[in-house]
């Protein structure tokens, strides 16, 4: 009776480790398994990834419409001007999401565009540039996020090359969390409007989000003029977030407006 005991742990305890493993248990040298993996840069969860990691991002993998992209062969076009309308201390919260640097904005900053009206909620920081120019990338990415009431999103997008201090920027940098998950108030509220170049000229072209769900249909509106940043504030964001961007991906049947 004892001797079929002993059998029975054993099995029993096979049976556990086996189930542990199909999960992808840590310790227990689980291997990669969806429900498990978190999206991120690296690893079993990098962007090569994100279509399998939940139902909910298989416009990753799927979509036609994807961002970011290389934008080249621009098209002459005839495009409406961006009416901002920014609060200039509506940036008081600064987020380390632990995939970027996010500074949230108050309500009442609006972008119209194509006759509608969305509001900025936020905008966070991307090193290197997600979206490239005729193949170039730069040092850092700001991605300026506004929403319309109907849902639809429009991302305004501008690059940073390495020069002289960036004033405004510092405001955020100098409060920027260093670990995941933590925020906090600004002590000095930074402007979006002071962030952006007074020409707002800017290429055009319909994508998605750059992190997952990745949904499309997004207004991508990328600043032609370029902002900077000085290397010892490119350092800082590398020290606490780096290569946090997605791969440039195929650009399709669309058109770049310019």
């Amino acid at each position: 009776m004892r001797k079929y005991l002993s059998i029975a742990v054993i099995l029993l305890g096979a049976i556990a480790l086996t189930a542990c493993n199909e999960k992808g248990g840590k310790g227990h040298g689980g291997g990669y398994h969806k429900g498990d993996v978190h999206w991120g840069y690296t690893g079993a969860g990098s962007p090569e990834h994100w279509g399998d990691l939940d139902p909910k991002y298989i416009a990753c993998k799927t979509g036609k419409n994807q961002s970011p992209i290389n934008m080249t062969g621009m098209v002459e076009a005839d495009l409406p001007p961006l009416e901002v309308a920014y609060q200039d201390n509506g940036g008081k919260e600064i987020v380390n999401n632990g995939h970027a640097i996010q500074v949230n904005y108050a309500p009442g900053s609006t972008l119209k565009i194509d006759g509608k009206t969305f509001e900025l909620l936020q905008f966070h920081f991307h090193n290197p540039s997600e979206n490239t120019i005729e193949g170039k990338f730069f040092p850092i990415e700001g991605h300026f996020v506004h929403k319309a009431e109907d849902g639809s999103l429009a991302v305004i997008a501008l690059m940073f090359e390495e020069g002289a201090e960036n004033q405004e920027l510092q405001k955020a940098w100098a409060e920027m969390p260093k670990e995941a998950g933590a925020k906090g108030q600004l002590t000095t509220a930074v402007s979006a409007r002071a962030l952006l170049p007074n020409d707002l000229d800017y290429y055009r072209f319909t994508g998605s989000l750059t992190t997952p769900p990745c949904s499309e249909g997004v207004r991508w509106l990328v600043i032609k003029a370029y902002s900077h940043a000085s290397k010892e504030q490119i350092q800082a964001f590398q020290g606490v977030i780096k290569d946090n961007n997605r791969p440039v991906l195929p650009v399709n049947a669309r058109v770049i407006l310019k």
